[in-house]
C-alpha cells in the first residue's frame, strides 16, 4: 500500500525546515525521486531555505572540491594562482545524481561532513532500481530520508516557509535545554529498532532541539522527541521491537513509603518519558510494506551496491576515469598532463633558481601523474544443478526457469550464465557461458536426470570453469542447487564417507578461489550437513525446499549480487 502523499510531503517539508535550522547537527537529507515535476515542487523551498547552496555532481574534481593550483592562470600570470575549493566555505551542497557517486568521492564528502564546520548535503537520488542508491557512507550521516516514488504532481501542495521563523529558531537553538533522560530514551529506542549506529541517537537529539527551537520553546518536550524519532529512525529500522515483559507482574502494589512518581518535588530536568511512546511514534510512520517485512523476517533488505556488475579492476587503458595517481613513464602508463603540471607548478620558482639556464616548465620525475581507469568486467553466474534422483525433474525445471529469468536482464546487467549438471558419476557442462536466451532454451530442453549425487564432481567442475573464465576477464559466481546427499566420490574412491570427504575438499578449494557462491538446499527439510558444507565453502546458505523459478532467481541474485 502506498503512503499518504500529504503525509510524505508534510514530513519532507518539516525535514527541510529543521535542516535549515541546524544544518551542522543534522547533516542533510536523502531525497529519493526521479527528476520531474514532483521533485521540482518538493525542492522549491530549497532556494529560499538555502540561498547559498551549491550544486555538485558525481563528476566533480578534487580541485573543485578542495581547491589547489590553477594551472591556466598560473602559466598566464607567471606566478602561483590558487583556486578556492567549494568545501573551503561552509555551505549547503545539492548533490545531483547521487546514485552514481563513487566510493572515493563519497569518502571525501563524508569527511567534510564530519568536520562539523557547517556543511550540509542534500542528495538527489534518481536511481530507478533498488540497487541504484546513494552510498551508505553518505546516507548514514544524513538525518532524513524522503521517498517521492509513486507520488503524482497533483497530489502535492506548495508549502510556504517564512524566513523570519528560521532565523529566530537559529538564534534560539544554542539555548535549548536537554532533559537528563532524553539521551537514554533515544538510545534505547534505537537499539530496540535494530539501529546499531551511534550517529542515529545524536542526530535524533539534534532534530528534537531544532524542532523545539522552531516552536519557540526553551526545552525539549515529548512532541519534539516523537517528531525526531519519526523522521530519523523510521527509515533506519532493521527490526520490530520485541515486547518487553514485566519482570514482576504480580507485584501491582507499591509500599506506602515508595516515592510518588508525580511528586511536586521531582526534578524538572527529567521527562520520565516511557519507552513505548517513542516506539509507537516510529511505528506510526513506517510504511505498511516495510512494517510487514520487519515483522515477518526481522530484517529489512538493504540495497546492494553491485547492481549485477562484475568485479571492478583498475587499468590504464579504458574504462571509467578515476583520479590520476603519481607514477612513472614506463611505456605502459598514460601520462595525465594536467595533473602533472599541477604537481610541478608550485616548485617552479625554486627550480629556476637552481637551473637558471633552463626555460619553460621544469618537470621532475616526482611530478609525473598517470591516468587510471576503472574497468568493470561482466559477471558470470555458474549454476551447478543436482540432476540426480527421482525429484530431479522438479529441480531442473526450477533451475531452467531461474536461468531464463536471469537471462532476461542479461543485456541490461551484463550477466552471463553457465549450467553444470552433476549426476551418476560425473558432472557435465550443459551450457557454456552465454547471454543467448535461444541457445539456453535449446540446451536446457534435453537436460538429463537420474542416478547418484556426485556433489564433489559438481563443485570441482564449477571451480574449474570459474578459474577459466576469470582468466578471460569475467567475474564468476557459483550457485549450487542440491539436496546435499553426496554419495558418489571423485573417480578412484568408493563409499559415502569418501564422497563427503571429497565434497569438503572441493568446498575448501572453491573458498580458496574467493568466488562469491551460494548453496540452495532443495531438500524437504534443511540439512545440517549442507549448512556445514556452506561454512567450509564460505557460501550463502539458502534453504528453499519449495522454491519456484522466481523465488530461486531472487534468492540467487540477493546472495550473489552483494
Amino acid at each position: 500500500m502506498r503512503e499518504d502523499p500529504s503525509a510524505v510531503q508534510v514530513q519532507g517539508q518539516l525535514a527541510l525546515t529543521l535542516l535549515a535550522v541546524d544544518p551542522v547537527g543534522l547533516g542533510g537529507l536523502h531525497l529519493r525521486s526521479r527528476a520531474g515535476p514532483v521533485r521540482d515542487m518538493f525542492c522549491a523551498p530549497v532556494k529560499s531555505l538555502f540561498p547559498k547552496a551549491r550544486r555538485i555532481s558525481p563528476s566533480i574534481s578534487d580541485l573543485q572540491l578542495f581547491g589547489g593550483v590553477d594551472i591556466g592562470e598560473t602559466l598566464t600570470r607567471g606566478e602561483i594562482i590558487r583556486a578556492k575549493g567549494i568545501l573551503e566555505t561552509p555551505t549547503p551542497l545539492v548533490f545531483t545524481m547521487a546514485e552514481r557517486c563513487e566510493p572515493g568521492l563519497a569518502a571525501r564528502l563524508a569527511q567534510s561532513l564530519d568536520t562539523g564546520i557547517g556543511h550540509a548535503l542534500i542528495l538527489l537520488d534518481e536511481g530507478a532500481e533498488h540497487d541504484e542508491i546513494a552510498p551508505r557512507t553518505l546516507t548514514e550521516r544524513l538525518a532524513f530520508h524522503v521517498d517521492l516514488e509513486g507520488l503524482r504532481h497533483v497530489e502535492l501542495v506548495q508549502m510556504v516557509i517564512q524566513d523570519t521563523d528560521i532565523d529566530a529558531a537559529r538564534g534560539r537553538l544554542p539555548l535549548i535545554e536537554i532533559p537528563e533522560d532524553v539521551p537514554a530514551a533515544l538510545s534505547v529506542t534505537a537499539v530496540r529498532f535494530g539501529i546499531d549506529s551511534l550517529r542515529a541517537p545524536l542526530i535524533a537529539l539534534a532534530a528534537a532541539r531544532a524542532n523545539a527551537a522552531l516552536n519557540n520553546r526553551n526545552c525539549i518536550n515529548e512532541d519534539d522527541l516523537q517528531i525526531a524519532v519519526q523522521l530519523v529512525y523510521a527509515h533506519r529500522a532493521t527490526q520490530m521491537p520485541v515486547e518487553e515483559e514485566d519482570e514482576n507482574p504480580e507485584d501491582d502494589t507499591q509500599p506506602d513509603d515508595a516515592p510518588d512518581s508525580q511528586s511536586p518535588d521531582q526534578d524538572e530536568s527529567e521527562l520520565n518519558l516511557p519507552d513505548e511512546l517513542l516506539i509507537d511514534a516510529v511505528k506510526a510512520v513506517l510504511p505498511f510494506d516495510v512494517l510487514a517485512m520487519l515483522e515477518g523476517s526481522g530484517r529489512v533488505k538493504t540495497a546492494s551496491g553491485s547492481g549485477g556488475a562484475g568485479q571492478k579492476k583498475r587499468g590504464n587503458r579504458r574504462g571509467r576515469p578515476l583520479p590520476s595517481r603519481a607514477g612513472r613513464l614506463d611505456g605502459g602508463n598514460r601520462i595525465d598532463l594536467v595533473a602533472t603540471l599541477r604537481a610541478a607548478v608550485p616548485w617552479q620558482t625554486i627550480r629556476r633558481r637552481q637551473n637558471p639556464e633552463r626555460t619553460g616548465v621544469l618537470i621532475h620525475p616526482s611530478d609525473i601523474h598517470v591516468k587510471v581507469f576503472q574497468e568493470v568486467s561482466d559477471r558470470l553466474v555458474i549454476f551447478a544443478v543436482d540432476a540426480s534422483g527421482s525429484s530431479a525433474v522438479a529441480r531442473l525445471s526450477e533451475a531452467k526457469g531461474a536461468v531464463e529469468l536471469m537471462l532476461a536482464d542479461a543485456y541490461a546487467r551484463r550477466d552471463h550464465v553457465a549450467l553444470i549438471a552433476f549426476r551418476g558419476e560425473s558432472a557435465d557442462l550443459i551450457l557454456p557461458p552465454t547471454r543467448s536466451l535461444v541457445q539456453t532454451k535449446r540446451r536446457l530442453a534435453g537436460l538429463p536426470g537420474g542416478g547418484g549425487t556426485p556433489l564433489a564432481s559438481g563443485l570441482k567442475a564449477a571451480a574449474e570453469l570459474a578459474q577459466r573464465v576469470r582468466a578471460q576477464g569475467l567475474s564468476p559466481s557459483i550457485a549450487v542447487l542440491t539436496d546435499g546427499r553426496a554419495n558418489v566420490p571423485l573417480p578412484g574412491k568408493t563409499g559415502r564417507s569418501a564422497a563427503n570427504d571429497d565434497a569438503q575438499a572441493m568446498a575448501r578449494h572453491v573458498r580458496s578461489l574467493n568466488v562469491p557462491s551460494a548453496m540452495i538446499d532443495t531438500s524437504v527439510r534443511p540439512h545440517r550437513e549442507l549448512r556445514s558444507l556452506c561454512h567450509v565453502m564460505n557460501a550463502q546458505y539458502i534453504p528453499l525446499p519449495r522454491a519456484d523459478a522466481k523465488g530461486l532467481s531472487r534468492a540467487i541474485d540477493t546472495a550473489l549480487g552483494g
